[in-house]
């Protein structure tokens, strides 16, 4: 198979040398990625993270979430398998300054502006053979978002964890393929998480 996965955290930039991003270590993206070089398959990394990319694997570096949906488009029609585990910036500024902004005394007012999603896109032109995988962190009524998003995203398998799992060495997962039950996996490394992940969708 040729999994494509996007990882990290983008970043939106507000001047040449200021940004809005967040938490995201990129961590259970290259442990995906890693999981299933070992299990034999081709891979593609999209990364916005600053983690050493692991060996074998087609590196693509990005920073906002206009150039991640850049490149997933580009290598979409050539996998098999999508996994959306980056944590895309939900927003964007409408401007961004072309020189540092200066501090002043005044208020500064960034207005913002929806980025495109990412993983609807996928969902709506995936082809029947492929496959594409969502992530769903959440800080309450986990399950039920999760589900929500499964559906209307068309995805085929949705990975569901809190914030805590945020640069954390262990997590807790749910997972949940479509017209399946929950499954579990409890405070594990995220490079068991990711076997498990990886073994799941290649059955």
């Amino acid at each position: 198979m040729h999994f494509l996965i996007t990882s990290g955290g983008t970043r939106e930039y507000i001047d040449p040398v200021r940004f809005i991003s967040n938490a995201s270590s990129g961590k259970m993206g290259y442990s995906l990625a890693l999981a299933a070089i070992k299990a034999g398959h081709k891979v593609t990394i999209i990364s916005a993270s600053d983690l050493q990319p692991p060996i074998g694997v087609n590196f693509v570096g990005v920073d906002s979430a206009a150039e991640m949906f850049a490149a997933v488009k580009k290598s979409f029609a050539k996998c098999d398998c999508l996994i959306m585990a980056a944590a895309v910036s939900d927003y964007t500024p409408v401007k961004k300054s072309k020189i540092k902004i200066k501090k002043s005394k005044k208020d500064f007012i960034i207005k913002f502006k929806p980025t495109l999603d990412i993983l609807k896109w996928a969902g709506k032109h995936k082809k029947k053979t492929q496959i594409v995988v969502g992530f769903a962190l959440e800080d309450k009524n986990l399950w039920a978002i999760a589900e929500k998003k499964l559906k209307e995203k068309k995805l085929d398998m949705i990975i569901a964890n809190s914030t805590d799992a945020i640069g954390a060495h262990k997590a807790t997962v749910h997972i949940k393929k479509a017209n399946s039950s929950w499954v579990k996996i409890e405070n594990k490394t995220k490079t068991t998480i990711a076997k498990k992940i990886i073994n799941l969708l290649i059955r």
